[in-house]
């Protein structure tokens, strides 16, 4: 059986208004996304607000992800990308840009809110997301995530600082989402939920994408074998499998060649 996974408890939602983060994929063919994670992880979608180029992944009722097809000509990677929530794009922006990160595009308002493509200063792509607009979507449930993050980087705790000036975490407000040092990780945690790993050791100059500082999405699933299996058989290719505490990881190419994680692991921490 493929499809993700429901049961991931104690994770941090990704959906919703009150959401810490939302993951969108920029792809060259929507139609061609659509078929091969609907095969491999059960998604249904419905046109987005944004235009034709444009749709929403649902598992059930339930939106998980932003699939955005852009045309060949435009320089924009095809990848998975996190956006994080924030008060002010403005302002989230101007920090990004003080603390030696890129601001690629935006602030740019786009359907419910304002959005920012940026990098962290390793070169590492996330976004920023201005919620203007309350959501007509109903939200995750709080025990589980469709998704979650890691952040593979130069150093774990340079880049705990640097998102933690930007975003506002452990800063002691409202909300917030706290930092814990575990090991060699940081563990990001949302109103005590796990939203994300970031660990050490990746190198900026390095030819494999893996090896290089980026953010990878990951996808919890029932049966991690058939949903790599259902992969291969629909135009995408096993990149790497790595197993440790707690199960397996596997990293994906979609037939466009974006990046992603399926994993039978429980918890992002």
């Amino acid at each position: 059986m493929t499809g993700s996974d429901p049961r991931t408890a104690s994770a941090a939602p990704l959906t919703g208004p009150a959401a810490p983060c939302w993951v969108t994929l920029m792809t060259r063919n929507l139609e061609t996304a659509e078929r091969f994670y609907g095969q491999v992880l059960g998604w249904s979608f419905r046109p987005g607000r944004l235009g034709a180029d444009f749709s929403v992944a649902y598992r059930g009722d339930i939106p998980v992800a932003g699939v955005f097809a852009v045309s060949s000509t435009y320089q924009v990677a095809v990848a998975w990308t996190p956006y994080f929530a924030v008060e002010d794009a403005d302002v989230a922006a101007a920090r990004v840009r003080e603390r030696s990160g890129t601001v690629a595009v935006g602030p740019l308002t786009l359907g419910k809110g304002r959005g920012v493509l940026a990098s962290d200063r390793d070169g590492a792509s996330f976004g920023l997301w201005e919620r203007t607009e309350a959501s007509t979507s109903p939200p995750a449930p709080a025990d589980h995530a469709h998704a979650w993050l890691r952040l593979r980087t130069r150093n774990a705790f340079d880049a705990a600082i640097f998102y933690g000036e930007v975003l506002d975490w452990a800063s002691g407000r409202p909300g917030c989402c706290d930092v814990a040092y575990e090991g060699d990780e940081v563990i990001v945690r949302c109103e005590g939920h796990p939203l994300a790993r970031i660990s050490s050791g990746a190198v900026e100059a390095a030819v494999d994408p893996l090896v290089r500082p980026h953010w990878q999405v990951q996808f919890p699933v029932v049966d991690l074998a058939a949903t790599v299996s259902a992969a291969g058989l629909h135009g995408g290719a096993l990149v790497e499998e790595r197993t440790g505490f707690g199960g397996t990881e596997v990293t994906l190419r979609d037939p466009d060649g974006a990046l992603f994680a399926v994993t039978d692991v429980r918890s992002p921490a």
